[in-house]
């Protein structure tokens, strides 16, 4: 399936403004400066009003699965309502009912349930590991989940990590963090730099190579990513061999055109960016800090990053934003954005085209820095 090209990029964020959260372009090159904002496109003349372009059908049957399940847009819900009513892997789910398709987890991947220490108490991980693996040497993944670190779990975000081992032959460890607004930003980010480190002292007693690591995350979970390589190149520690960041949180800047393009967007509009921002930033000048502002963070010397994107998606833009960054700072960068997809599309590989297709060439690029 061709990959379609680019509209106008990552959504509006406010706290008393909004929160930015979370093209094959494969050769380094000169872009503009990081901060600079993207040109914005028409939207497609035929994108429904407040949405950048039109969802692919199956794109679609999603939403309105997700629709008919009763979800509501999130920065209409408290907290409590947000967190418990249905997901877009509850909407996979219903789809694949409605198609016949089998819904029970793939067996041909083996889960165990473990905790790390952080943060002076504990958190959980889910390692996922080929049934059929063997032997003491598989490459290793650490894979932090979305939901604008206020929603979501390793419950809801299986989808992702199962299919990476599966599709690497590798062991993934799935993370779990302290969330807004009990734990506001960064008890994430500090979760994430112990889960990583936490892997890397335990990761040979499950048949893992420590040496041989790479991260992945997908929205607030893509911008960990990031971060934990920042980190693990700042402090020393085992660097990853690659760095797998889809629709990440990229980019304060609440100007980006698919922030302003994508105010009807689901599940994921513009006013959701800055319901995300009240529940988990200490404040609207969080938005500025380098932890949150990648682009603005020192990006050099960091391994290889691969940036998925959907083109109906406030944090397209992010995405882009953050190509140009790495590029200025001689990082090797490849991103493609995917036209008629929406944000959480990518863990929908089984109902979704576009998500087959980014997985596919995603996962082909960790793999083979896994091998290097």
């Amino acid at each position: 399936m061709q990959i379609k090209p680019l509209a106008a990029l990552a959504a509006s964020v406010a706290l008393g403004a909004t929160l930015a959260a979370c093209s094959s372009m494969p050769m380094m090159g000169e872009g503009s400066s990081p901060m600079a904002t993207p040109v914005a496109p028409m939207p497609s003349p035929a994108a429904p009003m407040g949405m950048s372009g039109r969802p692919d059908a199956d794109m679609q049957a999603v939403l309105d699965a997700h629709a008919a399940l009763g979800a509501k847009p999130i920065e209409s819900l408290t907290v409590q309502q947000a967190r418990t009513q249905p997901s877009p892997a509850d909407a996979v789910m219903k789809v694949k009912q409605m198609r016949n398709m089998p819904t029970a987890p793939d067996a041909t991947v083996t889960t165990r349930d473990l905790t790390y220490p952080t943060g002076g108490t504990t958190q959980p991980v889910r390692v996922y590991k080929p049934a059929n693996a063997t032997g003491s040497n598989l490459p290793v993944v650490v894979y932090y989940h979305g939901g604008g670190w206020v929603i979501a779990d390793i419950n809801v975000y299986d989808a992702t990590p199962r299919s990476m081992a599966r599709n690497l032959n590798a062991i993934v460890v799935s993370v779990e963090y302290r969330k807004g607004p009990e734990n506001k930003v960064p008890a994430a980010h500090e979760d994430a730099n112990a889960a990583y480190q936490w892997v890397l002292q335990n990761a040979a007693s499950w048949g893992g190579n420590p040496n041989n690591i790479a991260l992945a995350g997908e929205s607030a979970g893509g911008n960990l990513a990031m971060n934990v390589a920042i980190s693990a190149r700042d402090m020393g520690w085992t660097q990853p061999k690659s760095i797998l960041s889809v629709y990440p949180i990229a980019n304060g800047d609440p100007q980006l055109p698919a922030k302003q393009m994508n105010t009807a967007s689901l599940p994921l509009r513009t006013a959701t960016l800055g319901w995300f921002g009240q529940y988990a930033l200490p404040s609207p000048a969080f938005q500025q800090d380098p932890r949150y502002n990648l682009v603005g963070a020192n990006l050099r010397g960091l391994p290889p990053v691969i940036i998925v994107n959907a083109d109906i998606d406030p944090l397209r833009d992010d995405g882009a934003t953050l190509e140009t960054a790495l590029r200025n700072a001689g990082v090797q960068v490849q991103r493609r954005n995917y036209e008629g997809a929406v944000h959480e599309f990518f863990s929908m590989a089984d109902v979704v085209r576009d998500a087959y297709d980014a997985q596919q060439w995603s996962f082909g690029l960790v793999r083979q820095s896994l091998m290097r």
